[in-house]
């Protein structure tokens, strides 16, 4: 009974409390500030550039980015500028040489009395971008095609005559190019690759998607994209016997240059707490046209930049405390290059706000996701960006169900649906991964569609895009941010903060009894302890941004010695469970290795795979990488990129082995011990980590 009187308060308290963290005034500033429109219009503009970094295209976007900041009264919006030769490091991240192309065309052609002459044209860089595959370098090649299935085992070729032929291909360019190119010696390939997996993988046959062949290839070559439609034409030709000839012309290829990195700040007005900041991110680099991904998270940031900059300006909203930074990079790359290059940047940033495809909607067939962080990244930041969007599934759908809310968000020229936003656990896949990474430490509020049957594709374009949609998506990020901004500076705000993690903490518990009940004794002790060690941190997260009262300190200590005594199983309470027969889910790794202590190599900053380079095997070489087995490793709710990505965030100088193996089963499902030691051994062999403790 006494546990039950200390949550049954806090759960009153939470019914009691205003409908948002920030003032009635302050949300409709926003909601009544905030244009989709505007931001659609912004968009139409960027996707109309090839965005590939370094490139011309990329910067001519940003450089609108720039002008249009301008204008917004943004004083110090500019481009920087981190040099790119391929040699260069940016943290784990090998810098890749900017990329550009100047004309590439396929030709189809038939023979008549002449010679061979062109017939059709299969591919123009003009006319569609995405049909030339990036890092594609000059070719002029006229050669018979060749049909090699999926062209990445080596069964593919049996048989076949390659060398100075077109290979046509289903899987990747890149894929594909160790074999067919490096290996076989094809002249370049075809690739009809098909998108991402979803419920629509497959179904269009008209798609055509954006290609990659190897930022650092052993033997340059180019790749051309084309669709299902006119491979499976080509496909039933040369099955008939057909001879295929075809003609390539490609002027491109990378080049020197520098990664380029759009910045701009509001500065905080607080002397105490102006210099640390809260950062806006999303990636300016994709495809022509990357509507979804990702002009919409751009513009959308820019939005909220326009926003935050006319309220202050009009008086209708004060100068935040902290500053507000906003960053334009190409993905990943691009924030490693600023958080490496720009190493003062780091230690101020509090949180970061990361929109990657935030606009789409019916047509896209997406789901917008409020997205945590990492379970080592234990942080309150989460569940701001979560009560926000709670917010908005409350207002949007009394709108939609009955005409009426005081805050729809809904834009002219968008729909009127309700938001329907999920909020869930982390996933992996942008630039909020590097933030959340043990190098940095900056607690990421990652807002997100997916599915999106056109991510990468040729149909990824302005009119999929819902102006409601990205007027919601700024609400939650200009809330969100503007929220944290200003923590600590005003009464109460630290209790509400508080209280919003509470009630999500709650939730997470339910979560964890369900899984729980599911697992091995041991593993289920585990889970539990890793829950309560988390949600206790997330309280003490506070203290990154304010001190926290010590009567608020006294009651949430009450709070989760009371949830934590709860008896929900026999009598026992949430406590480790007796153990009942063997260590079911542990394999053996024996009781020393699982006791080895891990530090990190404060000089290796960053994930350990980035874009197009993996650091472990640029520094363990193929075959190693390919055989250690936790990458690979299917857990129960995550992927092995997820394990790898999480057992080094864990790695700490003060966890062993064996605790950094539970807190990351805690996560994602049981996995072997030692699979995990194995990693650490081999992140040690790379000089990522050191054995023994200290750090921290």
């Amino acid at each position: 009974m006494a546990a039950a009187v200390v949550m049954f308060p806090a759960s009153a308290s939470l019914r009691g409390q205003s409908a948002s963290l920030l003032p009635d005034r302050t949300i409709s500033a926003l909601a009544q500030e905030l244009s989709g429109e505007t931001a659609k219009r912004n968009l139409e503009y960027v996707a109309r550039e090839h965005r590939v970094r370094g490139s011309r295209g990329w910067h001519r976007a940003g450089q609108y980015i720039v002008d249009q900041l301008t204008t917004y009264g943004i004083t110090d919006a500019r481009i920087e500028r981190f040099p790119a030769d391929g040699k260069i490091f940016y943290g784990t991240q090998r810098s890749r040489p900017p990329w550009d192309a100047d004309f590439a065309e396929l030709w189809e052609l038939r023979h008549d009395s002449t010679g061979w002459v062109p017939a059709a044209r299969l591919a123009d860089w003009d006319a569609m971008p995405i049909s030339l595959a990036e890092d594609s370098e000059n070719g002029d090649v006229t050669a018979n095609l060749v049909d090699v299935g999926d062209g990445t085992a080596e069964g593919d070729y049996a048989g076949k005559e390659i060398r100075g032929k077109l290979v046509l291909a289903a899987q990747q360019a890149g894929a594909v190019q160790r074999l067919a190119v490096d290996r076989f010696g094809a002249a370049g390939i075809v690739s009809y690759a098909q998108n991402q997996r979803t419920a629509w993988w497959g179904e269009d046959e008209n798609l055509v998607r954006w290609g990659h062949l190897e930022s650092f290839p052993t033997k340059p070559t180019f790749a051309f994209m084309v669709s299902l439609k006119v491979a499976r034409a080509l496909r039933q030709r040369l099955a008939r016997g057909e001879e295929i000839r075809m003609h390539a012309t490609v002027r491109a290829g990378q080049h020197a240059g520098a990664l380029e990195v759009v910045t701009a700040t509001i500065p905080g007005g607080d002397p105490r707490l102006r210099n640390e900041e809260i950062v806006y991110s999303c990636h300016l680099d994709h495809q022509r046209p990357g509507a979804n991904d990702n002009a919409s998270g751009c513009v959308t940031i820019l939005e909220v930049a326009r926003t935050l900059s006319k309220l202050i300006a009009d008086g209708r909203l004060t100068r935040p405390a902290r500053t507000i930074r906003f960053v334009w990079p190409p993905e990943v790359e691009g924030t490693l290059a600023l958080l490496n290059g720009r190493p003062e940047l780091p230690p101020r940033m509090r949180a970061a706000i990361h929109m990657d495809m935030v606009g789409g909607g019916e047509v896209t067939k997406s789901i917008f996701h409020v997205t945590r962080g990492p379970a080592s990244l234990p942080s309150f930041v989460y569940d701001i960006g979560a009560a926000f969007g709670d917010l908005v599934n409350r207002q949007s759908d009394a709108f939609a169900g009955t005409g009426s809310a005081t805050w729809p968000l809904v834009a002219p020229e968008g729909g009127k649906e309700a938001l329907r936003a999920e909020f869930v656990e982390m996933t992996m896949g942008s630039d909020h991964d590097v933030y959340n990474e043990g190098s940095y430490r900056i607690p990421s509020i990652y807002l997100n569609d997916w599915p999106d049957r056109y991510i990468h594709t040729n149909f990824d374009t302005p009119a999929n895009i819902d102006p409601t949609k990205l007027k919601r998506a700024a609400f939650i990020g200009a809330a969100s941010g503007y929220f944290l901004a200003n923590l600590g500076t005003v009464p109460g705000d630290v209790e509400a903060a508080w209280r919003a993690a509470q009630a999500a903490g709650l939730r997470r518990t339910a979560t964890m009894l369900q899984r729980r009940a599911a697992l091995p004794d041991e593993d289920a002790a585990a889970l539990t302890r890793a829950h309560f060690a988390y949600e206790r941190a997330v309280f003490a997260s506070l203290e990154r941004f304010a001190a926290i009262p010590p009567a608020l300190r006294r009651a949430a200590d009450s709070y989760w010695k009371g949830v934590e005594g709860l008896d929900v199983d026999s009598g026992n309470g949430f406590g480790p469970r007796p153990a009942q027969g063997s260590r079911r889910g542990i394999a053996a790794a024996g009781d020393s290795a699982g006791r080895i202590v891990f530090r990190r190599d404060s000089t290796v900053r960053g994930p350990m795979s980035v874009f197009g380079y993996d650091y472990l095997r640029g520094h363990l070489g193929e075959a190693k990488a390919d055989a250690i087995r936790l990458p690979n490793f299917t857990g129960l709710r995550g992927s092995g990129d997820e394990y790898a990505y999480e057992v080094l965030n864990f790695v700490d100088g003060k966890r062993s082995a064996r605790e950094i193996r539970d807190v990351v089963s805690a996560e994602f499902g049981p996995v072997p011990l030692d699979v995990v030691v194995e990693y650490l051994r081999a992140l040690e062999t790379a000089g990522v980590v050191r054995r023994g403790g200290g750090g921290g």
